[in-house]
């Protein structure tokens, strides 16, 4: 028996997801904290922010 892959799931980020990511970013919040308070991938949250222009993580 082939082993179960699992669905991934996307979600499409909301107006309200941008705004709490932009202040995560001026509030130099860890990304591990965000990702785990979003229940997003930490790749997911860097790929929107190279998207919208911010940094993100307490390093940049």
């Amino acid at each position: 028996m082939p082993k179960k892959t699992k669905k991934i799931a996307r979600r499409t980020y909301t107006a309200a997801d941008v705004k709490e990511l932009r202040a995560h970013s001026k509030a130099r919040t860890p990304i591990v904290k965000i990702a785990k308070q979003m229940k997003r991938t930490e790749g997911s949250l860097r790929q929107k922010a190279i998207k919208l222009g911010i940094g993100l993580g307490h390093q940049r």
